[in-house]
């Protein structure tokens, strides 16, 4: 079977080689576990979940006592939300959130509301972002969370963290921040952000999969949590269970080369990006970009082509490899809940497709997948009576779909 090229990098990234070259000692060497304290193996293992907390936390402008080592962005959300939750139920149950979040965030939310919390879905506007007023217009007093992703999954849109931040600060409730797809690829600095939980995952960094950690501020206002596993007080009794020494030295590797190479991989992500639309758009018309166009991640595009079926335009393009929307529900037939959310109406968000770039895609994987894309979506299009019309200039409002 022929490897298609990857550019599917909002899903998961390949594991850096600098990364994996850190990880391997961990796995036949130094295998202690990090909480025996009575032995050389156990002080080594803890020694370098110390470094990797260091590495974690000054990629995201923290301290290294406010990292929380997770098993991934997924369990740090339903460690976030729910732990909070419990901890602060007598102030309130209100809790504000998007309808473009990811589902790690939107399942737990239905989960809590079973659970007797109140939550305001907000739809973000056309270009995916919320506005301020919006958010604050949303507040009740007994509010005890904000719930917003930093980078959209999907399309890539940046919304004005520093902004919720503040107003959260200004009001005394706490900002839950899914840092997944941001970290690592735009600046974070949770201080001068004003987030108070931070989520990242490893494998959206060039790191190993089924690591990450929850960042929970320790100083105004200190964060407190409920644990939703028990058994051994590890991670200052906040997450119990042994810890996955290779995965969080991988993880803090990855954290440390990302924070390095933060300003020379966005800029590389960024100049594949533009190379792929300049071609794509050059070639063909009835293209849209979903989302902000400036405001976005520098490796994400997420475009719609009219008058062409999104999972039959992934079959014509089945040398490269994409996504019709988010990992966690690309199976699900179902249009894309964020372009839903926007107002995309359902034909086009089935004929959306994320591109993602990153720090080892070529000049040359871009230039083959934008010819790709071009004659696929010519040749679908030829077989579009819709196509035809509308180059043949009829305007399809004006049609009477009714009759023959």
């Amino acid at each position: 079977m022929k490897t298609p090229i990857y550019l599917d990098y909002q899903a998961t990234t390949p594991c850096d080689p600098r990364v994996f070259e850190a990880m391997a000692p961990y796995f036949t060497e130094i295998y202690g576990n990090a909480a025996s304290r009575s032995h050389a193996y156990g002080w080594s293992a803890e020694t370098a979940v110390d470094e990797a907390r260091r590495q974690c936390a000054a990629l995201i402008g923290a301290h290294e006592k406010e990292i929380v080592f997770t098993s991934g962005s997924t369990e740090a959300l339903n460690l976030a939300m729910k732990g909070v939750v419990e901890m602060y139920a007598s102030k309130g149950k209100h809790i504000v959130t998007s309808l473009a979040e990811h589902k790690a965030v939107l399942d737990t939310a239905k989960h809590l509301e079973k659970q007797g919390c109140e939550v305001t879905y907000l739809a973000p506007g056309p270009d995916g972002r919320h506005s301020i007023e919006q958010i604050e217009g949303a507040l009740r007093d007994d509010t005890i969370m904000v719930a917003i992703m930093w980078a959209n999954n999907e399309i890539g849109v940046l919304q004005p963290v520093r902004e919720i931040g503040r107003l959260c600060k200004e009001r005394g409730i706490l900002f839950l921040c899914d840092g997944t797809q941001a970290a690592g690829k735009i600046p974070v600095d949770v201080e001068a952000d004003g987030v108070d939980l931070l989520c990242v995952s490893a494998h959206k960094i060039y790191g190993p999969k089924g690591v990450g950690f929850l960042y929970v501020r320790r100083k105004n206002p200190r964060v407190r949590l409920v644990a939703q596993m028990d058994g051994g007080g590890h991670e200052r009794g906040m997450r119990s269970g042994t810890l996955n020494v290779p995965g969080i030295v991988g993880l803090g590797k990855a954290a440390e080369v990302a924070r390095e190479d933060l300003e020379k991989d966005a800029a590389h992500s960024l100049a594949m990006r533009e190379r792929f639309e300049k071609r794509v758009f050059a070639a063909l018309d009835h293209v849209h970009i979903n989302g902000d166009e400036d405001e976005r991640l520098p490796g994400c595009s997420n475009l719609s082509f009219a008058y062409v079926e999104g999972e039959s335009l992934i079959m014509g393009i089945k040398d490269l490899a994409v996504s019709s929307g988010s990992a966690c529900t690309s199976a699900s037939l179902e249009p894309s809940h964020v372009l839903q959310s926007m107002g995309v109406g359902d034909e086009l968000a089935h004929s959306s497709i994320r591109f993602g770039f990153g720090r080892f895609t070529t000049e040359d994987e871009v230039d083959f997948a934008a010819d790709q894309v071009i004659a696929a979506v010519s040749k679908l299009r030829e077989l579009s009576p819709l196509y035809e019309m509308v180059q043949e200039g009829v305007d399809l409002s004006t049609v009477n779909w009714t009759g023959h």
